[in-house]
């Protein structure tokens, strides 16, 4: 299990504060996964939507005070997995009420949640607080679209201190979950202007599939697609795979083989499953460290979409 932390932040934090925080987190996953099994790609998201700086303000609520970021242009309609959230803090202010924040429970259901689903696991240190507002403009300016060049993802994750191997290794995260047809339809009718389909997929028996499933039609955007049809539930290396034969699903996915910056790490995954996970681990724990609160910053929020006043 790979440890590497922020010096503010300690895997032990809750060691006497609240001890049975970390089962109390795996078992509200398990249960949530159980009942849905889309749950881990979700919360995956749901975190890596949070660290623009990881402090739980993707779960804020509007207020007379600020606007919240859940109807930012990435998360408007799509966000999914804040009642796992919220149902882990309920259970955790049963027992160490004022403890634990929002912003610890979320860093560590995501590693429960890959592991659940056969992906690696790291040491998540722990000691993070929650913001007491939310920036909605960081939002929509800061969290990589599937639209975007990839010049501009790699300069949005180095804004983060996120390197080259960190974009390719966490763009590995699709290899569960779903996609909107909104988010992938310009690459089957309408390339970039043209009036035809990427012509990376000309040759794919992807194209038919995929149109059949996203018709050209306004109705057919929030219809969903796996963006790893091979193993759509088990977290592994197939996305991977899927770029070495032109089949990713989205834009800034099969960009990543086709740019000479990274498409030699992209293929060493497609064949070397270990070394994704490893390098995936790495980078889970840089990702989970950015901006976060630490000491006498921000707050515990009671609950999770509410500052507490």
């Amino acid at each position: 299990m790979l440890t590497i932390s922020n010096t503010q932040l300690d895997i032990n934090f809750y060691d006497e504060s609240c001890p049975n925080f970390p089962t109390i987190v795996r078992y509200g996953v398990w249960s949530a996964i159980k009942n849905d099994n889309r749950m881990p790609a979700s919360l995956l998201r749901l975190h890596f939507h949070d660290c623009i700086g990881c402090d739980a303000s993707v779960l804020l609520e509007d207020t007379p005070y600020f606007t919240g970021e859940k109807n930012a242009f990435p998360n408007r309609n799509s966000l999914r997995g804040l009642e796992v959230i919220d149902h882990i803090k309920e259970q955790v202010e049963r027992l160490c009420p004022y403890t634990v924040s929002c912003a610890d429970i979320l860093a560590l259901a995501v590693r429960e949640a890959i592991d659940l689903v056969g992906g690696p696991s790291w040491s998540v240190a722990l000691g993070r607080r929650d913001a007491i507002t939310a920036n909605q403009t960081a939002a929509n300016e800061q969290i990589p679209s599937p639209f975007e060049p990839l010049d501009s993802i790699i300069a949005k994750f180095a804004s983060k201190g996120l390197n080259l191997r960190d974009v390719v290794a966490l763009s590995g995260a699709h290899t569960i979950g779903y996609a909107r047809c909104l988010t992938f339809k310009r690459r089957l009718f309408d390339f970039q202007g043209s009036g035809k389909p990427d012509p990376v997929l000309d040759f794919s028996p992807l194209l038919a599939k995929l149109q059949s499933m996203c018709p050209n039609k306004e109705a057919s955007n929030s219809n969903l697609a796996p963006l790893d049809a091979t193993s759509i539930l088990t977290f592994d290396n197939e996305y991977y795979r899927n770029l070495v034969h032109n089949a990713g699903l989205l834009e800034s996915d099969q960009a990543l083989i086709r740019d000479r910056r990274t498409a030699a790490m992209a293929y060493s995954y497609s064949i070397d499953q270990s070394s994704f996970y490893n390098d995936f681990a790495t980078s889970m724990v840089k990702l989970s460290n950015v901006g976060v609160l630490t000491g006498m910053q921000g707050q515990i929020r009671k609950k999770c979409g509410y500052v507490n006043y």
